[in-house]
């Protein structure tokens, strides 16, 4: 049986979402931010990946869940174009355990997500 198109495109589709809540003073992305990019991308590439997306929050605290890159790789999810969601810890999805601990309990595999830390 074949897979449709936007199946098989959802398959293959990975997030990845980095995040620093302080700047090291560089124009345009931190190297923590640029470092993390790097790792996320070569272990997605590894378990077969190959549509990455990435969204980033720098200099944005972990304690608001309310993040312009966070939001936006919520809004992917919702409209159920990716399979997969990779951070270099969990930290980088937030500082708030009861939040974190709903995205990875009910929100993650209720849309049926892949979580990779």
């Amino acid at each position: 049986m074949k897979q449709s198109k936007s199946k098989k495109s959802r398959d293959n589709t990975a997030l990845l979402y980095v995040r620093l809540s302080r700047d090291d003073n560089l124009e345009g992305d931190s190297y923590s931010i640029q470092n993390q990019k790097k790792l996320l991308i070569k272990v997605a590439k590894e378990k077969g990946y190959t549509n990455l997306i990435t969204f980033s929050d720098d200099g944005i605290s972990g304690v608001t869940m309310n993040r312009p890159g966070f939001q936006q790789m919520i809004e992917v999810i919702e409209k159920n174009q990716a399979s997969a969601v990779f951070v270099k810890d969990m930290s980088r999805l937030g500082r708030n355990y009861i939040e974190v601990g709903r995205l990875t309990e009910e929100f993650f595999p209720e849309h049926e997500i892949r979580l990779v830390a």
